[in-house]
């Protein structure tokens, strides 16, 4: 047995060790997929259908319109916008043309945008008429030359296209008014030109960037993850080779937004690479999901926790037919084990955990994409990729920590970015000898499956005691009236810090804190039982859906800031 990597006993014969990949840029995919699978159905867009041979033309078009605003090979494009056609084609129109994404939040505010822009360097903005104003505001304290204009109607069918800008209007109530001039410019406009030329660069995949991906910023200012096109090409196919679906069979539930590098391989780059069908949505909402699901059949659904628990949480959930969906993989925070109980139980599909950062491309580790539950364990993120190498490094410098030993968990292989984005310091203090270091906290079993306790940054030190919120929050998940649940660690002028817990209710639940306290002690040790207890309506979270625990401590230190 590999002792090493004790894992690779554990793959299935149908799945190769060792991952291949074309030697050629992302973008060229796009153009096989439309070759081969012309007619085939690319997106699926509330209602409005398009084919690969229009996603492909359609990016043409873009590419040549943004080669004549004069972008040229390495120059940046921000693209802020939801999931909608326009999100694809914008992506692959910045690649067909030389140019490096930035995939910029929609959420962003005006500050954001401002820094964003000014770090990447991008001078074309590609955006929604609704975040029009947000950009327009900042336009004058960056570079931006051209502001390029859609709107969600653009690609609605008949009557939606008429009604959606009342609705908008009402809703929103903003009315933006954009003309086709100056260095504004309306995507309507652009789609009615005829170039379509394919445009000649030579590209390095190895060397040649083609996404800044912009990391959450919880430690400093964000920084920008600089992902090659091999890193994205030799990913998405670890994705495509760990799922073992049929080429062009699978349709894939586009919750999880593409500014988020999880949405960006696991629906788009795999869909494209893989002529799957990819069923859009721009934004979270469970009903809608819901009807999605029962009236469109998608038959993968990549997600996160909190999306899985909102659904698991509808009244109605037992009312709708999501038999269709035959795989979930689970990504971007820990996955409890009650909720993938609970959503196998009611889809009958499997849900696998998996693990991935900006960093990596994202994914590096999930759970085999299999019925057998004895290929599966609960609570692990699973084993490596194939090509992928992963240690946990023990605390006191050895190279390897033994089995079941804690340790930092680090990674390497093909899908490791090149660097951060002008920012060779940060850069140089996790990458050393091509393994990342990803400042997560985790142990390895004798199977080669590998546990993430926590952050190291989340890591809680009270009295001299080392606790892990995870395994705090996975007992709090377990209480019937509890819907959502994070743990962060407090400042206490006894302890150094304290263990406060932030609760979610069930709708109509109520609990005290006695009662929470009782129920903790059974499962943990009295040192680990939160000391503290918040109920809140809802949890601060990203557009993914992941629970940010550091905005909470930073509200805890503002309020004993303003008590001194």
């Amino acid at each position: 047995m590999d002792t090493i990597k004790p894992w690779l006993q554990k793959y299935p014969d149908w799945l190769a060790t060792e991952v291949e990949w074309d030697d050629i840029p992302l973008q060229e995919y796009l153009k096989k997929t439309a070759q081969e699978y012309p007619q085939k159905t690319a997106i699926y867009f509330l209602g409005k259908k398009l084919t690969y041979e229009e996603v492909y033309e359609s990016s043409l078009k873009m590419a040549n319109y943004l080669k004549y605003l004069g972008l040229e090979k390495g120059d940046r494009v921000s693209i802020m916008l939801p999931n909608c056609p326009q999100s694809v084609i914008a992506y692959y129109a910045t690649l067909l043309a030389g140019g490096i994404v930035v995939q910029t939040n929609p959420l962003y505010m005006e500050k954001e945008i401002e820094y964003q822009i000014n770090d990447s360097g991008a001078d074309i903005v590609i955006t929604l008429d609704l975040l029009y104003p947000r950009v327009s505001k900042v336009k004058a304290l960056t570079k931006l030359k051209h502001v390029i204009v859609t709107s969600l109607k653009d690609y609605l069918p008949f009557p939606k296209n008429v009604l959606y800008p009342i609705v908008q209007g009402r809703k929103q109530n903003v009315v933006v008014d954009v003309e086709h001039k100056g260095d504004s410019h309306l995507w309507t406009e652009i789609m009615k030109q005829s170039e379509t030329s394919e445009i000649d660069y030579q590209f390095n995949p190895k060397e040649d960037v083609a996404i800044l991906q912009y990391t959450g910023g919880t430690t400093g200012s964000p920084k920008g993850v600089m992902l090659t096109h091999e890193n994205l090409v030799s990913n998405t196919m670890m994705n495509v080779q760990w799922l073992n679906c049929e080429k062009g069979e699978e349709s894939i539930l586009g919750v999880v937004p593409f500014f988020h590098v999880y949405g960006m391989t696991t629906v788009m780059n795999i869909s494209v690479m893989n002529a799957y069908k990819m069923v859009l949505l721009p934004k979270f909402d469970v009903k809608e999901v819901l009807k999605t699901i029962q009236k469109i059949k998608p038959t993968i659904f990549p997600g996160a926790p909190t999306i899985y628990i909102g659904l698991l949480n509808h009244p109605d959930i037992k009312k709708y037919d999501l038999s269709s969906i035959k795989g979930c993989v689970s990504g971007s925070a820990p996955l409890p084990v009650e909720v993938q109980e609970k959503f196998e139980e009611i889809t009958g599909g499997t849900v696998i955990e998996g693990y991935g950062l900006s960093e990596t491309s994202p994914t590096t580790h999930a759970n085999f994409f299999v019925k057998e539950k004895t290929m599966r364990k609960l609570g692990s993120i699973g084993v490596p990729y194939p090509s992928t190498d992963a240690k946990i490094q023990s605390f006191d410098g050895e190279e390897r920590a033994k089995p079941n030993e804690r340790g930092e968990l680090l990674i390497k292989g093909p899908q490791v970015m090149k660097g951060y984005w002008n920012n060779p310091e940060e850069t140089e203090a996790v990458l050393q000898d091509g393994w990342f270091s990803t400042g997560d906290i985790g142990y390895m079993d004798e199977d080669g499956y590998f546990y993430i306790v926590d952050r190291k940054k989340d890591m809680i030190i009270a009295g001299g005691y080392n606790i892990y919120p995870r395994e705090i929050e996975e007992v709090l998940y377990e209480h019937r009236d509890i819907q959502e649940a994070v743990v962060a660690g407090v400042p206490d002028p006894y302890r150094g810090e304290t263990v406060k817990a932030y609760i979610v209710l069930k709708e109509g639940k109520t609990i005290s804190e006695e009662e929470l306290d009782q129920f903790c002690r059974k499962s943990l040790a009295a040192y680990k039982v939160p000391k503290i207890y918040e109920f809140r309506d809802e949890l601060p979270k990203t557009a993914v859906g992941k629970i940010l625990r550091r905005t909470l401590v930073e509200e805890e230190k503002k309020k004993i800031e303003k008590v001194n």
